[in-house]
């Protein structure tokens, strides 16, 4: 990297940092990104990996080959644990973990994102794995997997076996996408496959703590989502709060009701869905600047997303508790990130062009989930979609964003694969020994 140049820092490879180096590579700047894995992962398309529809090389890119052509782009592997904003230096965690190397900025962009939050029990992730990352849906592809051998097994062995029971917890996206997939290939791409058991006769068991399921959709899509989850075999269950996972079981209660008993469910999988907590990253540079933040921990920044005081240092993606000058608050989704990422590296070029840099304003251009094989709701501007129109589009917006060529072909050949000729192109069971 060129010694006089302006550094720039970006802190995490996923949406918001992706976008914020694409909009600096050819600037005159030099851009180290930072990152603990070696990958940028497409997050939409996670639980297409977790329901062995996709494989991870599909929806993964290796950072370093993703900005090869910009040669004023570094990609480091590591992890920060702090900053020193006064010096302006992150601090990265060495090999052996004994000490901390710090690493010189002239702009920051902290773009570290999410994890899985269980609501004060942490316990209960090694029971029901969320899927924030390739390793959460391996892990979860896997036990969807196994937990039909087991069956198959036990019923071949013992003439019987324990209830096939897969049990989604948390009704957003998520939760809806995962529990409509896990139907698909219970009741139409494992129909055959098996000779003892039923794999259509699996329960599917979607819980959600609130009035409905997509709750930050329309209601009218909402209605029209739980319609097509229960077309697909899928039992809904609102209002119903978690109160234990164990290996094999799920506890709840209904909502609202003091005289309701606690209902314990046999799970042979458990998925978590029902809630993300942003990195630490937040909370720590928060406190080093005197920022605030929200309820969850996401940090409130200026109008164009920087720390109070601290002008070089931006804040992006699902770190970030930011509200439009309209009143609505920045959702954390992929969109807000991406676009957040591409305003941090536009609002640097500005400076470096002796500009005055302009508010951030997130454009809302609309929401999609799929459900199921042809099924999806989808909240665009001026219209609502429902149904295979829906699914259509999500499947070509979802491609569109692909990070690179192979994989959108890839993908494109898979979904067709699946569709068409009713199989899952991925159904591998990697044992973690």
């Amino acid at each position: 990297m060129g010694s006089n140049r302006p550094k720039v820092v970006i802190v995490g490879a996923g949406f918001a940092g992706l976008y914020a180096a694409r909009a600096l590579a050819k600037q005159a700047v030099d851009v180290l990104i930072i990152d603990r894995k070696n990958h940028h992962t497409f997050q939409p398309l996670l639980y297409q990996v977790a329901l062995a529809v996709l494989s991870p090389a599909e929806i993964a890119s290796p950072i370093r080959a993703i900005f090869k052509r910009n040669k004023n782009v570094t990609v480091m592997l590591g992890e920060v644990t702090d900053f020193d904003l006064a010096n302006k230096t992150v601090l990265i965690k060495d090999d052996d973990g004994h000490k901390d190397e710090p690493i010189h900025y002239d702009y920051l962009i902290l773009a570290a994102g999410a994890g899985n939050f269980y609501f004060g029990h942490p316990e209960w992730e090694q029971y029901a794995p969320g899927l924030k990352s390739i390793e959460d849906a391996l892990e979860i592809r896997r036990r969807v997997l196994n937990a039909f051998e087991r069956a198959e097994r036990h019923a071949a062995t013992q003439g019987s076996h324990e209830p096939l029971n897969f049990v989604v917890i948390g009704g957003g996206p998520t939760g809806v996408e995962l529990a409509g997939s896990i139907a698909d290939i219970a009741r139409i791409v494992m129909a055959e496959d098996f000779r003892a058991i039923d794999p259509s006769m699996a329960r599917i068991l979607l819980l959600e703590g609130g009035p409905r399921v997509l709750a930050s959709y329309p209601e009218d899509l909402s209605q029209a989502a739980l319609k097509q989850l229960e077309e697909l075999g899928v039992e809904v269950r609102t209002q119903t709060m978690v109160t234990d996972i164990g290996a094999m079981s799920v506890t709840m209660k209904h909502v609202g009701n003091e005289n309701a008993q606690l209902e314990i469910i046999p799970a042979a999988v458990a998925i978590w869905g029902a809630g993300v907590a942003p990195s630490p990253l937040g909370k720590k540079i928060a406190a080093l600047s005197g920022a605030q933040t929200d309820r969850a921990g996401r940090v409130v920044v200026e109008k164009d997303l920087t720390l109070p005081g601290h002008p070089e240092v931006f804040v992006t993606g699902d770190l970030v508790a930011f509200t439009n000058p309209d009143g609505k608050v920045v959702p954390g989704v992929a969109p807000a990130a991406i676009q957040m990422g591409g305003y941090a590296g536009r609002a640097i070029a500005a400076d470096l062009a002796q500009r005055t840099r302009t508010p951030f304003h997130y454009w809302d251009k609309g929401s999609l989930a799929t459900i199921g094989r042809s099924r999806a709701v989808g909240d665009l501007p001026g219209i609502h979609l429902t149904g295979f129109f829906a699914w259509l589009a999500w499947l070509l917006i979802h491609v569109m964003f692909l990070v690179g060529f192979s994989n959108r072909f890839m993908v494109m050949m898979e979904w067709a694969w699946a569709y068409f000729f009713y199989r899952g192109g991925a159904r591998l069971i990697t044992d973690k020994h």
